[in-house]
């Protein structure tokens, strides 16, 4: 994979975050800015092993990480198209605070997060009076890359729905994540939407809705009398757990 031609080795004298996946709506500490706006270049994925938050170590989630768009081109994805946008929030952090806020970030965004630098465009629309300067504004954003060994690289969608459905942790179920980012990146902007979250989204809410129906009385009584030999349905019966409620706490990541 080629280095992204964005990312360079300074930092700008303000520090600004991009935030891509849970920051969107979970935003870090000591910032005073908030902006939508997207960057080039990549393309996001839930290609990303996650074992605290949304995973274990003996059952990881799954997360988003941005790709270099150069490098995705090369692989054989079944969701073979994606925005040339990649929308999301910059978060400008106190100056008194950057060192604070670093370190929180090394903690929440830990397993094989690498820190790049990229340019943020600002949305249309925002305040004049909040940005640095014209143009684009030099943002941190940590990135899985394909070289860590949480980068799972392209996976069958329904697959990963299906682990992500089925995964849990800490800060609750994976999914709540997927419908989260879902929520937050439609809520940016009428063009800020993501077709691999979406169409993940979606498919995570099939598999819940069949599972609830599984799980529902009618079946289990269904299920009762063709474990009887009373009914004519097939005799393997299996009773899944109810799904979470998309309300519960979005993130509790720990701190230190």
């Amino acid at each position: 994979m080629s280095v992204n031609d964005s990312v360079v080795p300074a930092e700008p004298a303000e520090f600004w975050l991009f935030g891509y996946g849970s920051l969107i709506w979970k935003p870090p500490p000591h910032f005073d800015r908030r902006i939508p706006g997207w960057v080039t270049g990549y393309v996001r994925r839930f290609w990303q092993v996650i074992m605290h938050h949304r995973g274990t170590p003996e059952a990881p989630g799954r997360v988003v990480t941005l790709i270099d768009r150069s490098y995705w081109a090369q692989l054989t994805d079944h969701h073979d198209s994606a925005p040339d946008k990649v929308w999301g929030v910059a978060y400008r952090i106190l100056a008194d605070r950057v060192d604070e806020v670093k370190e929180y970030l090394d903690i929440r965004e830990i397993n094989g997060y690498s820190i790049h630098y990229t340019p943020f465009h600002p949305a249309a629309g925002v305040d004049s009076l909040v940005l640095p300067r014209a143009g684009p504004i030099q943002a941190l954003v940590y990135i899985g890359t394909p070289e860590n060994e949480q980068f799972t690289g392209p996976q069958d969608p329904q697959k990963l729905a299906q682990h992500i459905y089925h995964s849990h942790g800490p800060s609750g179920p994976n999914r709540e994540y997927l419908w989260g980012l879902e929520n937050s990146l439609d809520a940016l902007s009428t063009e800020s939407g993501d077709e691999h979250v979406t169409d993940l989204s979606n498919r995570v809410r099939a598999i819940a809705a069949q599972q609830e129906k599984e799980n529902s009385p009618a079946d289990k009584s269904r299920a009762a009398y063709s474990l009887a030999g009373l009914g004519t349905e097939s005799s393997q019966y299996h009773n899944f757990r109810r799904a979470g409620s998309v309300d519960e706490q979005e993130e509790t990541e720990k701190t230190s």
